[in-house]
């Protein structure tokens, strides 16, 4: 009879007969069948946007295939052209090491720089960070279109300027159609736009850093420098560590500013893995062979990610 009555106490149907089951069931359906439904709909556009994509690439490049019409299979003989025979691939390659090592100094140095001088500021500091944030947020065909025509011999700025006198003339170069200037110029361009984003993650990360260590350090006689190489510096360490990480795979990834403004050229002097697997997939239909390069670079891509992770499991902060 308690027992009865207890059933009946409890509202609904876990008074009912069976209803133990249902009641330990929900509780699974819950934890174990619920969250799946909620991330079915992204996981299914994932695997068929990334996953169904990079499957079908490896399989391609072990092809012959014009992107049209039915594949032939040929083994790695894709990966043995470009390592050993393809001269372009190599100088396409080439550009991206001097792309990166571009992005990886002059960016940053700039952004720790002006980041650390305008951390301290507090009055007007929204202001100086949306002016900064400006380039950014300029679409990639507006900031090419407008340095094109900057640095145009014709009617660029360094033509203008070697109007005033013969100390400009030096200024007065086909920056674009010189082939040991066109990919630093194009660097340049992509920087003028980039370097600011840095500037703004900078600027969070070192808002992060408890001001006591800067009083710690000014009280044991600590300057400007001390106080960057031994405060501001550890203290934004994970994020400076991540972003070099990332600015890498970016640079391997460059394509849109170096098709803007050379397409590669001239004489595929500022020619990168992105422009050259372009035109060897839409312009000479060697589909095939446009997978094995895109293979390579999500190998190098990997590469990077997986240096980070080693030396954070050995133990190193960062």
């Amino acid at each position: 009879m308690a027992q009865n009555a207890t059933l009946e106490n409890i509202p609904g149907d876990l008074g009912r007969s069976g209803s133990s089951v249902r009641w330990h069931k929900r509780p699974f359906f819950r934890n174990n069948i619920m969250p799946w439904l909620f991330i079915a709909p992204i996981s299914v556009l994932y695997i068929m946007v990334v996953i169904g994509p990079s499957i079908s690439a490896i399989g391609f490049s072990l092809t012959d295939w014009s992107g049209i019409g039915d594949a032939e299979f040929i083994g790695l003989d894709n990966f043995r052209k470009l390592i050993f025979e393809d001269k372009n691939y190599r100088l396409a390659f080439q550009n991206n090491l001097v792309w990166m090592a571009f992005f990886l100094t002059i960016p940053f140095i700039l952004a720790l720089l002006v980041s650390s001088m305008l951390a301290p500021i507090k009055k007007g500091a929204m202001f100086f960070r949306t002016a900064l944030f400006i380039p950014y947020v300029l679409p990639s065909v507006v900031v090419a279109s407008i340095w094109s025509n900057l640095l145009s011999p014709r009617r660029g700025l360094g033509a203008q300027l070697a109007k005033l006198g013969e100390a400009f003339e030096p200024l007065n170069r086909a920056f674009l159609g010189n082939p040991d200037t066109a990919l630093l110029s194009i660097a340049f361009v992509d920087n003028w736009h980039f370097w600011v984003f840095l500037v703004i993650l900078f600027l969070t990360a070192m808002q992060g850093i408890a001001p006591d260590l800067y009083e710690s350090a000014r009280i044991d006689g600590a300057n400007r420098w001390h106080e960057f190489r031994y405060v501001t510096l550890p203290g934004i360490l994970p994020t400076l560590v991540f972003m070099l990480m990332m600015t890498a795979i970016w640079s391997l990834l460059v394509f849109d500013y170096v098709w803007l403004m050379t397409q590669g050229g001239p004489a595929g002097s500022s020619e990168v893995l992105g422009t050259f697997l372009y035109k060897e997939a839409f312009n000479r239909f060697e589909a095939g062979y446009a997978s094995a390069v895109g293979l390579t670079i999500s190998f190098f891509a990997t590469l990077i990610m997986g240096i980070v992770i080693f030396l954070r499991n050995r133990g190193v902060e960062i």
